[in-house]
Parts: C-alpha cells; sequence; structure tokens
C-alpha cells in the first residue's frame, strides 16, 4: 500500500456502517454496527456518538482496548484500526460534533446528559484488499 492514509481514509469516507469492538467484563470483543464516525483526523483519531448510559460506554470504561471496523463490501475489502477508546462529556467535545437532528437521539440536546463521544485512537492497522492482508503502524502525526 503506498499511502495508507489515503487509501484507508477514502475506504472510511465512503462507508455508512462503521463497527466497534469492545471487550466484556469476562474478557470477550463485543462488536457492534454503528453510524459512521462524526469526524475523523487521518487514520488516527475517530469521533463518534453515543449514548453515556450504554453497555459500550461501561465497557470502555473498565477497559480502553478497542477496535474499530470499515468494509466495502463491494470491492471486498476493509480495514481494522487498533488502539483505545476514550469517553468524552466535556461541553467542547459534545458541541464539536454536535448536529442539527440529534435531539431525535438525545432530547435534552448537546447538554444531555445521555449524550457522550467515543474517541478511538488508533495505534494499528490491518488493511485486507485483492485477496491480500497488510498490517502497519500509525503514528500519532498521521493526520488529514
Amino acid at each position: 500500500m503506498r499511502d495508507a492514509e489515503k487509501t484507508i481514509g477514502n475506504l472510511i469516507d465512503k462507508q455508512r456502517v462503521s463497527y466497534i469492538a469492545s471487550i466484556s467484563e469476562d474478557g470477550f470483543p463485543n462488536m457492534k454496527a454503528m453510524l459512521p464516525p462524526r469526524k475523523r483526523v487521518g487514520i488516527c483519531e475517530f469521533y463518534f456518538t453515543t449514548n453515556t448510559s450504554s453497555m459500550r460506554v461501561a465497557q470502555y470504561r473498565k477497559n480502553p482496548n478497542a477496535s474499530i471496523y470499515f468494509c466495502d463490501k463491494r470491492f471486498f475489502r476493509g480495514v481494522m484500526l487498533v488502539g483505545h477508546m476514550e469517553v468524552l462529556e466535556d461541553p467542547a467535545s459534545k458541541e464539536m460534533i454536535w448536529q442539527e437532528g440529534d435531539t431525535m437521539y438525545y432530547p435534552k440536546g448537546v447538554t444531555d446528559p445521555d449524550y457522550c463521544v467515543l474517541k478511538f485512537v488508533a495505534q494499528s492497522g490491518r488493511y485486507y484488499a485483492n485477496f491480500h492482508s497488510e498490517t502497519f503502524e500509525i503514528s500519532q502525526g498521521e493526520t488529514n
């Protein structure tokens, strides 16, 4: 892969579903389909919205180890990124990715206590395309 950030960034930006994984109290991976990230900084940082009261938030608070996955089913290629998930509840983070219409999920608006931001920071990844997999490291300076 010549330009991992460009190749993977383009794949991610075209997907309408993303998958996030957390670790259960029993030590097993838990996968969930989500809307695409609200914000992406290169292939290093990803920001998602979710409910503060969710099982996933509780799992990330106990164990921040996480992965996210994006799949282009048309061309049968995908990328898994491995790293850590942080739960953000500060007003600046919540406002940064708030969108009109979010009151459908968070009726009290941007200050809704059941609205929080998941910030994923990738450390490494694995890209699959053309019947070939490739593992790569991500430096924290890789931004879009």
